[in-house]
């Protein structure tokens, strides 16, 4: 069994969970001995921790874009890792404003933090995160493991990125949260894995309706800014990718919308390796 493989802590699109919905996206990548965490929605230090990693264990986090299902539970990610024991600076690249959040993030705990340092003798927290700014390019590049990011296509979040990690002769794509860009099949071509997110279109106005206070413009940003399951079919195939893995689905959770409706969607164009995400699911590659 090969020792690179992603983790699948949550497979959800958007913030909001129901009973009987998976968790907000996060994924955690073992590649080139490294430890990555791509996102930190809601559910992630648990979702780790299922993984048989301790929070103290994170190489290196990375942040796609600032939507909350992507970062909301960062800030206390962090602050577990500390009380678990982490002494050592972590490095994070999230796009511009990431900064913002750890700073209120900070001011919001500071009775706690204080309390901790001068009371349990902890290391100071503030300087733990060492955040640098996502851009396009490569933006990490260390004993063997390249990460590239890659401007997706997310609007009107104009910040935010797929990326492309190479480590070992092997190349996993993450797509972020994408709708179809100029682009799209040269940022994922010949991935040994890649993970993309997923939208069933006639299901959108399911998730419209389930809703406490439906609004169209709701709809109208899934429809522009994510990635039809028929679609990323035909886009695998034509990209040459060896295997793909759906999350972040829309819609996620309705009994009406089941693996088959995914599976179905997708193999309109794409005959290969599929896996239909789950929480806490891992795959090699």
């Amino acid at each position: 069994m090969s020792d690179d493989w992603v983790a699948l802590l949550g497979v959800k699109g958007g913030p909001a969970i129901r009973p009987g919905s998976n968790m907000p996206t996060s994924i955690l990548v073992r590649i080139g001995g490294r430890t990555v965490l791509v996102d930190a929605g809601l559910g992630v230090a648990r979702g780790v921790c299922d993984q048989g990693v301790p929070l103290t264990g994170i190489d290196l986090i990375v942040v796609t874009h600032l939507h909350s299902d992507h970062y909301l539970e960062l800030g206390p990610l962090l602050h577990t890792a500390w009380t678990a024991g982490l002494t050592r600076p972590v490095p994070i690249i999230g796009p511009a404003g990431l900064d913002d959040y750890w700073r209120h993030f900070l001011s919001s705990m500071a009775f706690d933090i204080d309390l901790r340092i001068a009371d349990e003798g902890r290391v100071p927290l503030a300087p733990l995160a060492q955040i640098a700014t996502l851009n396009d390019g490569v933006v990490f590049n260390e004993d063997g493991l390249k990460i590239e990011a890659i401007r997706n296509h997310h609007p009107p979040i104009e910040d935010s990125f797929a990326l492309r990690l190479r480590a070992g002769g092997k190349c996993l794509v993450l797509s972020g949260d994408t709708a179809p860009f100029d682009g799209w099949d040269a940022a994922v071509a010949g991935a040994d894995l890649l993970v993309h997110e997923a939208m069933l279109t006639a299901g959108v106005d399911a998730v419209i309706a389930g809703l406490a206070h439906p609004d169209p413009r709701l709809r109208d940003h899934i429809l522009r800014a994510h990635t039809d399951a028929a679609d990323l079919g035909h886009m695998a195939t034509r990209a040459g990718v060896k295997a793909l893995a759906l999350n972040h689905f829309v819609p996620d959770g309705m009994a009406q919308f089941t693996e088959s409706h995914w599976t179905d969607a997708v193999r309109q164009g794409w005959s290969g390796p599929l896996t239909i995400g789950r929480d806490g699911q891992r795959i090699s590659f």
